[in-house]
């Protein structure tokens, strides 16, 4: 495996790359043209867009980093990883590839967020308010929720926004410091 700029690759990448998206993805890139528009978007100079891809250019992973806060603070997204290939480290990869590329741009935080749309946490399907960080600091990881994997990873949870996705459904702050 290696891991390649996306900016530069063959159309055959970029498509390989959106239908990743959608197959992995469904309730947010419902169609192709939408998820090839959102690969498209990730190409900007504002932009950090990296692929991991076999011996034979075949794509496993891609991540995403968008610059914020005048470079100072890059948002991970996306991140996604084919399902046939998880859970083998190339998560981690482009997670460390990225944080790479971030540094050598300034900057100083990477942060994402990680919608609890499904019941996996103990922050769904409750009200959270008006003791959010006491249901942050005794979180529950139920069904397999993504959360833990950036913990590993060296992220913390610094917020939620509650009902972000409706009634119940929160998404996750989480950032790591890249200054070391």
């Amino acid at each position: 495996m290696r891991i390649i700029n996306l900016n530069g690759a063959g159309r055959d990448v970029l498509e390989q790359v959106a239908i990743l998206l959608v197959d992995s993805f469904k309730e947010h890139w419902t169609t192709f043209d939408s998820a090839f528009q959102e690969v498209q978007e990730s190409l900007t100079s504002d932009r950090i867009s990296r692929v991991a891809v076999d011996k034979n250019g075949i794509v496993l992973g891609w991540i995403g980093g968008i610059s914020q806060y005048s470079g100072n603070v890059w948002e991970l997204h996306p991140l996604v990883v084919r399902s046939e290939f998880r859970h083998q480290g190339i998560g981690s990869a482009l997670v460390l590839d990225l944080e790479n590329k971030v540094r050598e741009r300034g900057g100083l935080t990477l942060w994402l967020g990680t919608d609890d749309e499904d019941n996996m946490t103990s922050l769904s399907d409750i009200n959270l308010y008006p003791n959010v960080w006491k249901h942050i600091a005794n979180i529950k990881n139920l069904r397999g929720h993504p959360y833990e994997f950036y913990q590993k990873l060296g992220f913390v949870i610094v917020g939620v926004m509650p009902d972000a996705n409706g009634v119940g459904k929160p998404d996750i702050y989480m950032a790591k410091s890249l200054r070391n």
